[in-house]
């Protein structure tokens, strides 16, 4: 599928792979976190919303929990709803699915219409 299609191509699973993070950057520049679990793919902002670090470069996984490597705080990966201490605000998460070996973002529809 293409971004024509209304998805956009975030990574390979080969990328990523069960229990890993990997990164992709979106076309207005945001960096989102990949994840695979249990075989379905997840995807929220990259940032922790505590201490501003990248969840891919300096957080880990276990099971549906990332854990930010800075302050050790935990968000729930399918909701980004944070799960410890000292992470308050929620995550972005953004809706993805598998095709072809690929994680594809699908666009949100604009209110009236159209894509994002």
């Amino acid at each position: 599928m293409s971004s024509a299609e209304g998805v956009i191509p975030l990574c390979s699973l080969d990328d990523i792979g069960e229990g890993r993070i990997g990164s992709a950057v979106l076309p207005d520049g945001r960096r989102v976190a990949v994840y695979l679990v249990d075989g379905r793919a997840h995807a929220t902002d990259d940032r922790c919303t505590h201490g501003e670090s990248s969840l891919a470069d300096e957080g880990w996984l276990d099971g549906h929990v990332v854990e930010c490597g800075r302050h050790m705080g935990t968000f729930d990966v399918r909701t980004g709803q944070p799960l410890g201490p000292p992470c308050t605000k929620a995550l972005r998460t953004y809706p993805v699915e598998i095709h072809a070996g690929q994680v594809m973002l699908a666009r949100p529809a604009l209110p009236g219409g159209g894509e994002a």
